[in-house]
C-alpha cells in the first residue's frame, strides 16, 4: 500500500496537528519526488504581513520527509528516520499560497540501499524549494535525514 497526499493529510491532522491546522498539506508524491503547500493565512502569519519561517520550514521539511516515509514504507524494512540538521534561506515575503517541492527522490533511493545492505547508518541532505504563486522562490530549505536499520 503506497503513501498518497490523503494519508499524509490524515497523518498530519492526528500526529503533527500544528501542522495541520496552520494549513500544511502534500499536494503530490510520486516515486522522485513532493510537494506540499501552504496558504498564508492569520493562523500563520507573523508581524511582518507574510508567513511565519517555521510554518515554511513545517511544509518544507514535510516535503522531505514524506518522501523518505514512502521510499522506507517501499523497502519493507524497519529504518528509523530523523532530522539531523537543516539550514534555511529566506528570500522573499510568503504571501498567498507557497508550494515547497523536494525531488531527492533518486538520491534518497541510493542511501536506504546503502543502509538495508550494509546496516549502517546513512546521512543525506535533501532540499526543498518554496515558491509561490508568481513563480518566484521564496525561501529554500535543507534537511540532513539520518536513516538507521533497526
Amino acid at each position: 500500500m503506497k503513501l498518497s497526499p490523503r494519508k499524509i493529510n490524515t497523518f498530519l491532522l492526528f500526529k503533527l496537528p500544528s501542522a495541520y491546522l496552520t494549513g500544511v498539506r502534500v499536494k503530490t508524491i510520486s516515486e522522485t519526488e513532493c510537494i506540499s503547500t501552504v496558504k498564508h493565512r492569520w493562523i500563520n502569519q507573523n508581524p511582518f504581513n507574510s508567513m511565519f519561517w517555521a510554518v515554511q520550514g513545517m511544509a518544507a521539511e514535510l516535503s522531505t520527509g514524506a518522501l523518505v516515509m514512502a521510499k522506507i514504507k517501499e523497502s519493507n524494512t524497519s529504518i528509523s528516520m530523523l532530522v539531523a540538521n537543516n539550514n534555511a534561506s529566506f528570500l522573499k515575503k510568503a504571501r498567498g499560497r507557497i508550494e515547497f517541492k523536494c525531488s531527492d527522490g533518486m538520491l534518497l533511493d541510493k542511501a536506504i540501499k546503502k543502509t538495508i545492505a550494509t546496516g549502517e547508518g546513512q546521512t543525506i541532505w535533501m532540499e526543498s524549494e518554496g515558491v509561490d504563486s508568481s513563480g518566484d522562490v521564496v525561501s529554500r530549505f535543507k534537511f540532513e535525514w539520518t536513516l538507521k536499520k533497526r
